[in-house]
């Protein structure tokens, strides 16, 4: 067995964000959506508050376990009709296990992986009912993975000032 220096054992220590970003990802392994896996992270003064990922509401099966997705059959592109959608979001899951004194100033971590690719979800966001929770929940910022290493912050002050849901909008 070859002995390493301690430099050679010297790893480089992952920033704060990515930290957190990475234990969404991890989160988000426990997805049972067919389609998106999400993972979220509630995290105040460098503790973490609480964890949500994809999945049917407790007692009722999962669409990994019905090995089918309604909103796929129904062809609704992402963002739109989430009323049919068996899931309760991981931003959601993780808001409704915290208390809100908790997330009063408090960030969200968000990481989104494609079942069918394995890839990142491309400019992904919260969907509107989403951002009216974390709007409600006082959280300030959200992080959004974009690739292992990059990502976008998003001050949620900005979402209750563009208001998009006066516009008709759908998607994201």
């Amino acid at each position: 067995m070859t002995k390493l220096s301690v430099e050679e054992m010297k790893m480089e220590r992952r920033d704060k964000i990515n930290y957190y970003l990475d234990l969404a990802e991890v989160v988000a392994q426990r997805g049972t959506c067919i389609r998106r896996h999400y993972g979220a992270v509630i995290v105040k003064n460098d503790e973490v508050i609480s964890t949500g990922y994809v999945g049917a509401p407790r007692g009722r099966q999962n669409c990994s376990d019905l090995g089918r997705c309604i909103r796929t059959e129904l062809n609704i592109p992402r963002g739109e009709r989430y009323e049919l959608c068996r899931s309760v979001h991981a931003e959601a899951n993780a808001i409704i296990s915290a208390s809100r004194d908790k997330m009063l100033g408090s960030a969200l971590f968000l990481c989104g992986i494609d079942v069918p690719t394995g890839n990142y979800v491309e400019n992904s966001s919260c969907c509107s009912m989403c951002k009216r929770m974390v709007i409600n929940a006082g959280i300030e910022k959200v992080y959004i993975r974009d690739t292992k290493d990059a990502y976008r912050v998003v001050h949620v002050e900005d979402w209750i000032r563009d208001d998009e849901s006066l516009l008709g909008k759908f998607g994201y």
